[in-house]
This record gives C-alpha cells, sequence and structure tokens, in this order.
C-alpha cells in the first residue's frame, strides 16, 4: 500500500447553482460545476435522441431508483456494479432489475465531490463468467467519522483505492492499495478508474482545489504530491517499472499532471492511447488525447496555448515531459464528465471505435468522430475547425442525445449497446438499435 502526504491549506467554499428549466431549480449535489448563468441548451424531463440520430436509434431505461450515481461497471453479461456517490454504497443490478441489498457500503465522506466515486473490474484470465478470478477496484473518500474507517486518529479523510474481490454476489476482502489526500478539497477529487491494455490501474485525481505544487504547474510550490494528475500503477498499487517522470516518490505515480478535475478516462480500443476529459474552472473543459508525461497545462492553461497569451516556457516542464494542446475545447464550460469509445458495432459500423462524451450541466451526450490518425476529432461543421465550442451553432453539431439528468457515467454493455447513468434522477439508460 502507497501513501502520499498531505498539504494542508484553507478549505476551499464554492457553491454553485443554475436556473435549469422554468420554475425549476438544478441544484448540482455533486460536480459544483455550474456558474451563475444559464446552460447553454435547455434541460428536458426525458433523454430523446437529436436531428437524424432518433431514425435508426432509441433511448431506453434500463432501471431507476438510485442515489446520486457516480460510475458503473459491468462484471458479467447480466450484472452491472453501480456506485452510489452520497450513501457509500455500491448496488448491483441484475438482469435489469435493482436489487435492494447492496453488495457492499462503505465509511465515505460525501461533502460537495467527495463521496463513492470509481470502480474498474479486473478479469483476471479475461473470463467475465469467472467470479473467482475477478478483482473490484474502488475509489472513495474514506471518513474518520465511521466505526468501520481504517483511517487513523489523526486523519479525518483521504481518497482511497481498495481492491476487492467479487465472489458473484458479494464484494469482499478488502485490500487498501493507494491512499491519497482529500484535504483540503472538497471539491476536485476526480475519482474514475480504468485498467489500461498493459493491464495497470489508471485513476485521476483533481488539485483538490489547493495549494498549487509542481503537478499544478507552479514554479514556485512545493514538490508534486500526487493530486492534480493521472496516476498509474500496478494491480497492487505499487509504481510501475517505467514511470515517464523519474522513480522518485511520487512522481513515480504520476503518467500526466497539470489536470484541474477530470470525470472521464479512456483508452481507445484501436491505438490503445489515453484519453481525459478535463474542467476548465469558468471556460475551456476539453477533450486531451493523454501520452506518458503529458503536461495538461493547468493553473497556467485551459484550452488552446494560442487562446491564452502564454508560451510553454511558463509551465513546469518537468524532466520527460510535455504539453499539447487539447484535441477540443468548449469555451464555455458545460461540465464535461465521461468519454466512452464505442467497444461494438450494435448500434451501426460507424459508431464502432468512436466517441460519446457526457455533461453534468446540460445533461447532453456528446458524439465525436475520430480523425483517420486516430490522433484527433473530424467535422463537417466550418464553425468547430478551430476544434472550438464558440456558440450554440457549435455545440448543436455534436450533441447527440440531450434531456439526461446530468451524466456521470457512459459505459459499452457486454451487450454492445451505450448505457448511460443519470445522475439527479438515479437512472440507468442505454441507447439500443430503433
Amino acid at each position: 500500500m502507497q501513501k502520499i502526504s498531505e498539504n494542508q491549506a484553507i478549505l476551499l467554499t464554492s457553491v454553485v447553482a443554475v436556473t435549469i428549466a422554468i420554475g425549476f431549480i438544478f441544484s448540482i449535489l455533486f460536480f459544483g460545476l455550474l456558474h451563475n448563468r444559464a446552460p447553454l441548451t435547455k434541460q428536458q424531463y426525458d433523454p430523446s435522441l437529436q436531428g437524424s440520430y432518433e431514425k435508426d436509434l432509441k433511448i431506453e431505461m434500463v432501471t431507476e431508483g438510485l442515489s446520486y450515481p457516480t460510475s458503473m461497471a459491468f462484471v458479467d453479461e447480466s450484472k452491472i456494479l453501480v456506485l452510489e456517490k452520497n450513501t457509500g454504497l455500491v448496488r448491483l443490478i441484475s438482469d435489469g432489475v435493482l436489487q435492494n441489498k447492496p453488495v457492499l457500503r462503505l465509511p465515505i465522506d460525501n461533502k460537495a465531490e467527495r463521496g463513492l466515486l470509481g470502480i474498474a473490474v479486473l478479469h483476471k484470465n479475461n473470463n467475465k463468467t469467472d467470479v473467482v478470478n475477478t478483482n473490484v477496484y474502488l475509489y472513495f473518500t474514506e471518513s474518520n467519522n465511521k466505526s468501520n474507517s481504517n483511517l487513523r486518529n489523526d486523519e479525518q479523510v483521504r481518497n482511497m483505492i481498495y481492491k476487492y474481490d467479487w465472489n458473484g454476489q458479494s464484494i469482499i476482502n478488502p485490500t487498501l492499495i493507494l491512499d491519497l489526500p482529500a484535504i483540503p478539497g472538497p471539491y476536485h477529487n476526480g475519482g474514475k478508474l480504468v485498467i489500461g491494455p498493459d493491464h495497470y490501474l489508471y485513476t485521476v485525481i483533481g488539485d483538490l482545489g489547493g495549494p498549487k505544487t509542481e503537478a499544478q504547474n507552479n514554479k514556485t510550490g512545493p514538490a508534486a504530491d500526487g493530486t492534480g494528475g493521472i496516476l498509474r500503477t500496478t494491480q497492487d498499487g505499487k509504481p510501475v517499472s517505467d514511470p515517464p517522470l523519474g522513480n522518485k516518490y511520487p512522481l513515480s505515480l504520476y503518467y500526466a499532471y497539470g489536470i484541474r478535475n477530470s470525470f472521464g478516462i479512456g483508452f481507445d480500443p484501436v491505438t490503445g492511447k489515453l484519453w481525459d476529459t478535463e474542467n476548465g474552472e469558468d471556460k475551456y473543459d476539453e477533450i486531451n488525447v493523454v501520452k506518458p508525461g503529458f503536461n495538461s497545462g493547468w493553473f497556467t492553461v485551459m484550452g488552446p496555448l494560442s487562446r491564452n497569451n502564454i508560451s510553454k516556457a511558463e509551465l513546469v516542464n518537468l524532466p520527460g515531459s510535455y504539453y499539447s494542446d487539447p484535441v477540443f475545447s468548449w469555451y464555455h464550460d458545460v461540465g464535461v464528465t465521461d468519454i466512452e469509445f464505442l467497444k461494438s458495432s450494435k448500434l451501426g459500423e460507424k459508431y464502432k471505435n468512436n466517441i460519446f462524451v457526457g455533461d453534468i450541466n446540460n445533461g447532453n451526450l456528446y458524439y465525436f468522430q475520430l480523425n483517420d490518425t486516430r490522433t484527433g476529432l473530424k467535422f463537417n461543421s466550418s464553425g468547430l475547425k478551430d476544434m472550438v465550442v464558440d456558440n450554440n451553432d457549435d455545440l448543436s453539431d455534436i450533441i447527440f442525445a440531450s434531456g439526461f439528468r446530468g451524466i456521470t457515467d457512459i459505459k459499452t454493455g457486454l451487450d454492445g449497446y451505450l448505457y448511460i447513468l443519470s445522475y439527479l434522477d438515479g437512472k440507468l439508460y442505454r441507447i439500443v438499435p430503433n
């Protein structure tokens, strides 16, 4: 188990709300990403496909009754594990039915963006029916106010990653593999987990809204402390043998840095390259291609470098690092969340291995086609040639579906369909052929 020391700082406090529809106040209980202005699109009560997409596809509800779901994972062809942010419960959906009894209850701190946040499932022999060799990884903010907490008496809250066994009905045998800061917070905890094609565990953690270290491009700040980056470890939480930024701990954990906060990481199934989404402060949400040593630029830059009037020399350029512009940005922040490559042709060959992205502010699902080299995106619209959404017309060109109550997770199901978690109404949807 690896442990990283905390930087103490003044708590960042933020209360964020926005009017989403007439007479209805959309209160963000999880992301805290909305700002005091109207969203670019109107929130609807029922999700719907946009434009020509509804000709061949439809949205159907799988189940409801979840409480602020954040992440999900398929353990076999009939079972889905779903995390509830505020309750600390891991819920089981079996054959499309939400089971009454949770499979696990965790001692979480759920203030603002803290809580039960990320899940990854590892089938060690690639046999999704073999429950004996299935591990479940969970990322959550652990509270010391619970009787079953593993924190020391002098620690009030930490972001933890545990490894468990799945026995077909329950999550058992917890092993703490990575211990990360949660102070100051309570925002920008990140939390998404994914197993890479290299079989390593990847997670993303934000800057916790706290003092800026070298990992947040502060040249006069303290050394990196395990925040503000994408971290890569072995399946047991150890640094990998070839860390891009050197072997000094905790830099040896970093795959990328300069990340303000993120709710989405995913691997291109064709190239094996990692992509992420990143949340801007008040503008320039991003999509990035992330190679080893990537410096995303925060807190010096968000969005394209050319729109920030700075140079790469103003960043903290650690040995082995590099900076590159995002492959796509939203000038007006939408609260971008998860990113998913559709690993199936069940919805049509044109969607296979292309990208779907969600947002929390508007409840939109966006669709992107990759370019021929799979290093960026391609568009027919002249307004998006600069790879930045600047207005409503640009935004409408990428909306695939709308009306979700804030999207927190997107996954390709084992049935080949696209699954979407809707946060505020606690529903799971999927997109299927019409």
